[in-house]
């Protein structure tokens, strides 16, 4: 979860002895660069896994040799009290300190004195922040692949109870063919679901540690990465202190996964906002999630599928961001790369809130159904239910095309449907077009035609229902 607790106003900005860097300098920081260079504000979030790192390191030093076992007690004691502490709200993040990582470790050395010191042996805040990042954003990633599973949940159990809800499909936004609901519906699970394996594989390909990679090439002492990898739920431990600490694509593909997510609910957000128009009254969205006007008393604004809308393209200004900062960056560590955390914890947040939101929504939808069977009537929507006829009955499918082109003219001029023509009017466009053709062309007609794989009839809706249903379970578990 992001940081909660009270970080209060920054304190005094300590002498260049008191910071842990601050060997070689003679003169203190500028007061606007300290604050100019601080990430505090972004990084105290992940205070949780920088003490969980802190931890193993610990653990792993001591068994090594490389630090006493009393000063593996003080520093795990030392470290809970500080866990506890910020959960609590009694601790106070300073900028002074640049980022979560030297308030933590300043804070241990003012607790427990030389042992703290010591905690810091054998790697770098390089390698340190590679790893905490790695922590926390596999942690968020579990987390955004739960919200998609529930909302894919939510929209198979609407896509079953309309199954049988006939709507108008669309191509350029113009009437097509029918479908029904349901089909449409499942559309989006597929989406999702093509959403949480991008997710998931991005976590299988970040859930390598850097840990004891330090500032670039590795460490002198005779550490053991293999132990510190298992003790932090990695897989291994990454194979390159190079590529370990400099390396940022794990962020890259996670932005890119949430984008592609992003996109998807503000398509579905742009469906939601024309269904609920006027112009189309599809859909009523639940009042909770609705806002009115503040001068015209009648309004009822679709203000969330809005809101998800405007939120992709935050979502992809973040992956742009990251792509553009690490394009021309050499190895190793660059502290451009400090304005990673800034568009991946953002684009988290927002995504995260945009799949509880429409989670939380769609159930309440109500749905018209007479309104989208009626139009889904009208607009030529069975054309090519009849130009298949006619292939059936022996016309070639380009001839077809041709016959049932010029029925929609006269339709037009008529202002009638195709089912509504007469036998007089199917003779005069072309002898093979027989008015028991056209009669046929209700919807359900043509929605249950569609019995295959991958079709829009109830039959297949239904199926696709019963296997998402097992499907989800199954990932439930």
């Amino acid at each position: 979860m992001p940081y909660s607790g009270s970080r209060g106003p920054a304190q005094q900005v300590p002498d260049m002895s008191e910071k842990p860097w601050g060997g070689r300098f003679e003169s203190p920081t500028d007061k606007f660069v300290e604050a100019f260079n601080a990430s505090t504000d972004v990084d105290a979030r992940m205070y949780a896994e920088d003490i969980a790192g802190s931890k193993a390191h610990a653990a792993m030093l001591c068994a090594q040799g490389i630090l006493s076992a009393d000063d593996l007690h003080a520093i795990k004691s030392g470290l809970d009290e500080i866990l506890a502490d910020i959960e609590n709200g009694d601790f106070e993040f300073t900028i002074a300190l640049e980022d979560v990582h030297m308030n933590i470790e300043s804070r241990l050395t003012q607790k427990i004195g030389d042992a703290g010191k010591r905690l810091h042996t054998a790697r770098s805040r390089n390698d340190q922040v590679a790893t905490d990042t790695r922590l926390y954003l596999r942690s968020r990633t579990d987390t955004m692949i739960k919200r998609i599973r529930h909302l894919q949940s939510v929209l198979v159990e609407l896509a079953e109870t309309h199954a049988d809800t006939i709507m108008p499909g669309f191509t350029h936004l113009q009437t097509a063919q029918p479908v029904t609901l349901g089909h449409h519906l499942l559309a989006y699970v597929e989406m999702f679901d093509r959403d949480a394996g991008r997710f998931s594989d991005a976590r299988g390909r970040m859930n390598h540690c850097p840990l004891g990679s330090a500032a670039l090439a590795g460490t002198t002492f005779n550490i053991d990465r293999f132990q510190t990898a298992a003790a932090l739920g990695f897989e291994t431990p990454t194979r390159n202190s190079l590529d370990s600490v400099s390396d940022r694509d794990f962020i890259m593909e996670l932005l890119a996964a949430a984008s592609i997510s992003a996109i998807h609910l503000s398509r579905f957000s742009e469906e939601l906002i024309l269904w609920m128009s006027a112009q189309f009254r599809f859909v009523d969205l639940p009042d909770a999630f609705c806002t009115g006007s503040s001068i015209m008393p009648q309004k009822k604004n679709p203000d969330m599928p809005e809101l998800v809308r405007g939120k992709s393209g935050r979502i992809i200004g973040g992956l742009v961001a990251i792509l553009v900062t690490m394009k021309g960056l050499p190895l190793a560590y660059n502290k451009d790369m400090q304005e990673d955390k800034t568009a991946i914890f953002d684009a988290f947040d927002n995504l995260e809130g945009c799949l509880r939101v429409f989670g939380d929504m769609l159930p309440g939808m109500q749905v018209n159904r007479e309104i989208m069977h009626a139009a889904a009537s009208s607009g030529f929507a069975t054309a090519t239910d009849l130009a298949d006829a006619l292939v059936r009955a022996g016309v070639p499918f380009r001839d077809a095309h041709e016959i049932v082109g010029k029925s929609v003219g006269y339709c037009i001029k008529a202002d009638i449907e195709l089912h509504a023509m007469d036998a007089a009017a199917c003779s005069a466009i072309d002898a093979r077009l027989s008015v028991d053709m056209v009669r046929d062309l209700s919807v359900e007609t043509c929605v249950a035609a569609r019995n295959h794989i991958g079709g829009t009839a109830p039959e297949q809706v239904r199926k696709q229902v019963a296997f998402w249903q097992k499907n989800l379970e199954s990932k439930h578990d």
